[in-house]
């Protein structure tokens, strides 16, 4: 099944689609984010999700190492961190619709709804993590109809063997 979603023309097109649906999602969270007229602050979210962890069925704290490290990391961050999310957001949207690193566009997607999860909220992280799963598993081909294609003339092979990029390996007959 991984070989087929790192080769097939079928699953290039499926992977396109899933990765045009999940970077215009990241790109209009970060812009609504970014130009909201009171302003993006995750300080609340922040102190929320320290207050009110998300707790085990023994009703002890279920990620106790994240809730200590949004306490004592991130929330002295805030001002920080208001700028980091909608900027990643934005930064993961864009090389996904443009198919450009698409696998690292889709990796900081995934870190952004794993770190929304660990902290409480549910929403769109479950969807969004499994179309990002199959965009990052597709490697290559992910961005096979984007900016990508056109990257692999331009740079070496090692370079994109980072992110299973085997061009050479594209299997042409579905």
């Amino acid at each position: 099944m991984v070989r087929w979603f790192q080769q097939s023309t079928i699953a290039s097109v499926i992977l396109l689609v899933l990765r045009v649906y999940l970077g215009y999602g990241w790109l209009m969270s970060g812009i609504a984010k970014v130009t909201s007229p009171k302003g993006f602050n995750a300080g609340g979210f922040l102190q929320h999700a320290v207050q009110q962890p998300v707790m085990s069925t023994d009703g002890s704290v279920q990620y106790p190492l994240f809730t200590s490290f949004l306490e004592h990391v991130v929330i002295p961050m805030t001002p920080t961190i208001n700028v980091i999310i909608p900027a990643f957001e934005i930064i993961a949207g864009i090389l996904l619709i443009l198919g450009l690193f698409t696998p690292v566009g889709a990796l900081i997607g995934l870190v952004l709804n794993f770190l929304f999860l660990f902290a409480g909220t549910v929403s769109v992280n479950p969807l969004y993590i499994l179309i990002g799963f199959f965009i990052f598993v597709g490697g290559y081909n992910s961005g096979f109809f984007g900016v990508d294609r056109f990257l692999n003339s331009l740079l070496s092979k090692k370079f994109f063997s980072i992110f299973n990029y085997h061009p050479e390996a594209k299997d042409k007959s579905v």
